[in-house]
């Protein structure tokens, strides 16, 4: 006998429809500006300038992407930024998992106190100037540290991997150990961190994604041009257009070197963007796991 099949009821055929149809415009609404920008990056400066580019690329060039690789300003700015982004997201982690384990064991004396402690940054907070004055007082200003040990940790991601060790490693297995012989150190690298790949994956796709958009630090912290991130590179060309096109090649025209500049605002678009979407799908499948297991309550 061939399997009943439930005939879906009018009115749920017309929502099922309503729903396809609001979500195909909002991945239109999402998915063109995406599409448009990396259009103009491979479309002609005239073309771009014309508005000629709607949709594919117009008389395809890659004139943008080697006046980025041959502006020094850039390329600086992304090897600071990779430099910032792994250092700072290993840092983020150790701090992180320092701080959730011992929150997580239910043995730990004062943990409560602790967590009071944690949650209360996240209400309240001292501000920009008191939280300069600290950084230039620690003789961080205009290094390297400015951008890493200010954003060391985040409260938000260290509850969600303290609730992950309380739901997924089992108190049984910290007792076996201990029976063992296995010290506490050794438990957390040999057994708990082994098991909480999807949660290490996803905390690190978090920390990676801020350090790669911070500015703000940046802006604050550092004055030296050759300390800045792409970021704030970007924003330099983008929000004050404040780009020297000496460096940008030997345009022979006004109209060309504006057409260039605007050029290259779509093509740092790109190359700003280009890392994280390779990254992504290698962790895109701990996301769902990971999250939705350090969401749980506890």
């Amino acid at each position: 006998m061939k399997p009943s099949i439930m005939k879906e009821a009018g009115a749920d055929r017309w929502f099922t429809l309503l729903n396809y149809a609001v979500l195909s415009i909002i991945l239109i609404v999402v998915l063109y500006p995406l599409i448009f920008v990396v259009s103009a990056s491979f479309s002609s400066s005239t073309a771009v300038l014309s508005g000629r580019v709607w949709l594919w690329p117009v008389e395809p060039t890659l004139e943008g992407y080697r006046a980025v690789f041959k502006n020094a300003m850039v390329v600086k700015g992304f090897l600071n930024t990779m430099f910032y982004t792994v250092a700072g997201t290993g840092i983020n982690l150790v701090f992180s998992v320092m701080a959730a384990y011992p929150l997580s064991r239910k043995d730990f004396r004062g943990r409560n106190g602790f967590m009071l402690l944690f949650v209360f940054t996240m209400m309240f907070s001292g501000g920009l100037i008191p939280s300069y004055l600290l950084v230039k007082d620690l003789g961080m200003i205009d290094t390297v540290w400015a951008m890493l040990l200010p954003a060391a940790l985040s409260v938000w991601n260290v509850i969600i991997m303290r609730t992950y060790f309380q739901t997924t490693i089992p108190d049984e297995l910290l007792e076996a150990s201990q029976l063992d012989g296995c010290s506490d150190l050794r438990f957390l690298l040999r057994i708990v961190l082994p098991l909480s790949g999807p949660i290490l994956a996803v905390i690190a796709l978090f920390y990676a994604v801020g350090h790669w958009n911070q500015y703000f630090n940046a802006m604050i912290y550092l004055k030296r041009a050759e300390l800045y991130p792409l970021q704030l590179v970007l924003r330099d060309i983008l929000v004050q257009n404040e780009v020297n096109i000496d460096m940008l090649g030997d345009a022979k025209t006004a109209a060309a070197r504006q057409g260039l500049r605007e050029l290259l605002k779509y093509s740092l678009i790109v190359v700003t963007s280009f890392p994280l979407l390779v990254v992504y799908p290698f962790v895109q499948k701990f996301f769902v796991k990971g999250v939705m297991i350090g969401s749980l309550k506890g």
